[in-house]
């Protein structure tokens, strides 16, 4: 119907309307935006004017006296609209009076004058301005008889809608019968229905006013009808009613409205939450918490802020796989198979897995250690939780948990908190459809410590097998069964994980691989992958074992193979961007290619030699695997000075001064005067010095470099250590022996110095990884410089008196 708030404005004339159509128009205007209405011309409306841009064109406009352009915006929710946020129709408009508000806001009233049509906004700086024309609109003739008639109808219908209408002052009746000019009469109406700001703006860009006014009668006739159905609802209802009747008024009201458009829909939520309940296998204690919620749900006011928390929170509990389980497939024969296609090597930690999964078909229940797959970047630790669900036939879900800084990520907020929802835990097993997913819990090690609680701490009552059958969720507010879910956990560094949580944790190490099983891993995997991603046949891309294996070894620095994918899938670009150019290529790789395609690769891990007293080779563990490092040791005459550089962490420090105290309190062993050590500076320095360093595995290199640099003797020929010093004298074992000896053989070594204790993680590995190498296991210390020192002495060696 007309708008309660129909604003009543000074009748135009004739002559004053023929005035407006005269009126000449800038090529260029300042645009007011409106969010929920339009303006005609001749219509004068009020305007709150709030948003900055706003207030300053206003401001400008009104002090200078200028035209404006007013237009509706596209959609009125948007706050700050741009450009496209625009309709391109709108009204030539003067600001006819500016008013103050105390909320400092302003109201202006407008009168509109014409139609105008943005041609190209200039600029919305500092609110927007554009090129406009104006535009016409197409009257009918004067003595169109139908025309005559429907502006007749439309002044009577809206009349009778006037009448009709308790809250519209009967004053509008005579602003309607003194309109003389049609097109004003069919603009003022249009201006004042209560219709949706798109149907407003489609009647003023209508430019035949015939078609206007047959559409405005329309959404009249519309109006009139809805007006009469409501004084027919009310007439229905009681009307003579106290204070104590008012509610039930307005509830039979609303219900009779309701049984017009079908049903309450408030009745239809509750019953579908019923029915969905009825097929739930939940248990009592849940099934009376849920009945219970759902008849508070039922006394709320459905339009209150509870209402969609509380619809939010029933909806949680229905789509929850409430004690439903998918079937294992315990076909261990099966499980092996899938873990041998999908991965290459790594025979131990398969083994670790199929002995895991015998346990549980055993047992029949999850309650063991959980899996926590330790290891550098790229050795498919992610995937292998992947082909563990394949095999048990169970569905798959990953959460990383990288950067995790909130305990409610965890456990969910309270339902009283706006935007509360349950937590990622609970969401993703009401993702997985089952209580019994595999669950990947990616990146362990990077869970952080914010603000709001401790994320590492919340996890324990996940992982801990003697209190996830009773996991509470702070938004769900009852206890879930997460006892049956397989978690597999996933980390690169297992010094940054919670002792607490480290300890409900099963570590199987995922080492790196060598470069024989990095060879088949990409014969098997990664090439045929590529060659799917990017479109290509297996005829059309080629590349022969030894450049393959030239690529790895060149190429890549990595314990893992992601870095290797992403230069294969480089090299498939350039036979794929080949192909598309119908460009002459060869499908053979070739060694040179590497070069051409990848740039030159890095040099392989190189020996130093014996030739110079004071460098030996050490081995390292990085967070990309094995590595080899020197360890430099120069003397010079002073005070018993010892300097440290190389970007050396405390740990690597404190190994020098231990290894330098040891040699003061052996030194007969080697054949030298204590007092040496007080007239001689020692400089120890580790190259790369860009490059952080930091554990104790360098202990028993820093001992031979410095026996070597006083004794000036010769270092065995190829050889090299890794092993942790005591100040009495003992060598510790260190870990990641597997990533060193690899890295060993790729520097062409051939002895290696080990604690003794080491020997049980070498005869873990293969032995086809072996071979060629020769292991020395040592106790003590003085051990070491017997294995690696010679009795030859360095050419023109440096006299130590």
């Amino acid at each position: 119907m007309i708008g309660d708030d129909t604003e009543f404005i000074p009748l135009l004339s004739k002559d004053d309307e023929d005035q407006m159509k005269n009126e000449a128009v800038p090529e260029s205007l300042s645009l007011l935006p409106l969010r929920n209405n339009v303006l005609y011309p001749g219509v004068v409306i009020p305007i709150t004017v709030g948003r900055d841009k706003s207030i300053k064109l206003v401001n400008e406009a009104y002090s200078e006296k200028k035209a404006i352009g007013v237009v509706a915006q596209k959609d009125g929710s948007i706050e700050n609209p741009e450009a496209q946020h625009l309709n391109k129709v709108g009204t030539v408009a003067r600001i006819i009076k500016k008013l103050q508000m105390p909320d400092g806001s302003i109201t202006v009233i407008i009168q509109g004058k014409r139609r105008m049509e943005i041609e190209e906004i200039v600029t919305d700086d500092p609110f927007f301005k554009a090129k406009i024309k104006p535009i016409d609109e197409v009257m009918p003739d004067e003595d169109d008889e139908r025309f005559d008639a429907l502006v007749s109808s439309i002044r009577e219908l809206a009349l009778k809608i006037i009448q009709e209408s308790p809250n519209i002052p009967s004053d509008a009746q005579v602003a309607i019968k003194n309109i003389e000019s049609p097109s004003f009469l069919i603009n003022f109406i249009s201006s004042n229905l209560s219709r949706p700001v798109d149907v407003k703006q489609e009647l003023l860009e209508e430019l035949d006013v015939n078609k206007r006014a047959q559409r405005v009668l329309e959404l009249l006739t519309e109006e009139f009808q809805m007006l009469e159905l409501k004084n027919d609802i009310q007439s229905k209802v009681k009307t003579d009613i106290d204070k104590q009747q008012r509610e039930y008024f307005l509830h039979q009201q609303m219900k009779q409205i309701q049984e017009e458009l079908g049903g309450n829909p408030l009745d239809q939520e509750v019953s579908e939450f019923k029915e969905k309940a009825k097929k739930k296998k939940w248990g009592k204690e849940v099934k009376e918490v849920f009945e219970k919620e759902l008849s508070k749900l039922e006394r709320m006011n459905p339009t209150g802020v509870e209402y969609s928390v509380q619809s939010n929170y029933l909806d949680t509990m229905l789509d929850l796989p409430w004690n439903e389980y998918t079937t294992d497939n315990f076909d261990l024969k099966r499980a092996e198979k899938i873990l041998d296609r999908d991965h290459y090597g790594l025979e131990k930690v398969k083994e670790r897995i199929l002995e895991h999964l015998a346990v549980i078909k055993l047992k029949d229940d999850m309650k063991a250690p959980i899996i926590c797959l330790a290891g550098p970047p790229g050795v498919g630790k992610t995937s292998l939780g992947r082909s563990i669900a394949e095999a048990l036939g169970r569905k798959y879900q990953r959460m990383s948990l990288g950067g995790l800084r909130d305990e409610a990520e965890i456990r969910g907020h309270r339902k009283t908190y706006i935007g509360a929802m349950p937590g990622r835990i609970i969401q993703s097993v009401k993702k997985a459809g089952s209580s019994n997913p595999v669950f990947i819990l990616d990146e362990i090690d990077k869970v952080g410590h914010g603000p709001h609680g401790d994320p590492s701490s919340a996890l324990l009552e996940v992982l801990d097998p003697e209190q996830n059958d009773t996991f509470t969720d702070n938004f769900l507010e009852v206890d879930y069964d997460l006892s049956k879910v397989m978690f597999v956990a996933t980390a690169n560094n297992l010094g940054q994980i919670q002792p607490a949580l480290r300890d409900r944790l099963e570590i199987i190490e995922v080492n790196g691989y060598t470069v024989e099983e990095k060879i088949e891993i990409a014969k098997r995997h990664l090439i045929p992958k590529q060659l799917k991603e990017h479109g290509l046949k297996k005829n059309q891309f080629k590349i022969a074992k030894k450049v393959l294996e030239k690529l790895i070894e060149e190429h890549t620095r990595e314990s893992g193979v992601r870095s290797l994918e992403k230069k294969i899938a480089k090299l498939v670009r350039q036979i794929a961007k080949a192909i598309a150019m119908e460009e002459e290529y060869d499908v053979n790789i070739k060694a040179e290619d590497l070069t051409k395609y990848l740039g030159p690769g890095h040099e392989k891990e190189r020996y130093e030699g014996n030739e110079h007293a004071g460098v030996v080779t050490g081995l390292a563990w990085t967070a990309v695997g094995g590595d080899i490092l020197f360890i430099e040791t120069s003397v010079t005459k002073g005070k018993g000075k010892l300097t440290l550089t190389g970007s050396l962490g405390d740990v690597m420090k404190e190994s020098a001064m231990v290894a330098l105290e040891y040699m003061r309190s052996h030194a007969d062993h080697l054949n030298l005067d204590p007092e040496v050590f007080d007239k001689y500076n020692v400089h120890i320095h580790v190259p790369e010095g860009a490059i952080p360093k930091d554990g104790p595995s360098a202990g028993i290199t820093m001992l031979t470099s410095l026996a070597s640099a006083f004794t000036q003797r010769k270092i065995k020929s190829r050889l090299a250590m890794t092993g942790e010093i005591t100040l009495r004298g003992r060598v510790l074992p260190v870990g990641g022996i597997k990533e060193k000896i690899l890295a060993a053989k790729r520097a062409n070594i051939n002895e290696i110095i080990l604690s003794e204790q080491n020997k049980k993680d070498v005869e873990e590995i293969d032995e086809r990884y072996l071979k060629g190498l020769k292991f020395h296991y040592v106790k003590e210390m003085i051990e070491v410089t017997d294995i690696a020192l010679l009795k030859e002495k360095v050419k023109d060696p440096q006299k130590i008196e």
